[in-house]
């Protein structure tokens, strides 16, 4: 919560709209950057290939993790295994992605580690969460 409070009052002070985002991306990245192997690695490929999929979505920290929005709502988010000492990483939607299937659908997905086939997923169901 501490963490994210600081995060509401960097975004309060900053300037031009432009100015912003860079400043968000750069914070995402230098986040990924202080993350150990492998998550690091997963969330490196994960924003290369949220950007090259969905590049409308927004980079910004939530909760301290790197998270993709669009019109400043969260839609998508990466945890490191590390933040919380879990066995895996997470990769995750918020209620405002258009994944609804039915009366239950998955919002989050675990990470060992990241193949092709998953990166094909993630841009699918990202692409489908910003339409």
């Amino acid at each position: 919560m501490k963490e994210r409070a600081r995060e509401l009052k960097a975004s309060a002070r900053r300037g031009s709209r432009a100015d912003k985002a860079a400043e968000d991306e750069a914070a995402v990245l230098a986040k990924i950057a202080e993350m150990q192997e492998p998550d690091r690695v997963m969330a490196e490929r994960i924003h290369a290939v949220i950007k090259a999929s969905a590049p409308d979505l927004a980079p910004k920290l939530w909760y301290g993790m790197p998270a993709y929005a669009k019109d400043g709502k969260v839609v998508c988010f990466f945890q490191s295994a590390q933040k919380f000492n879990a066995r895996y990483a997470t990769f995750g939607f918020s209620d405002k992605a258009n994944l609804d299937d039915g009366s239950m659908w998955p919002a989050a997905y675990a990470l060992t580690e990241l193949t092709a086939a998953d990166e094909a997923r993630i841009a699918e169901l990202v692409k489908r969460a910003v339409n």
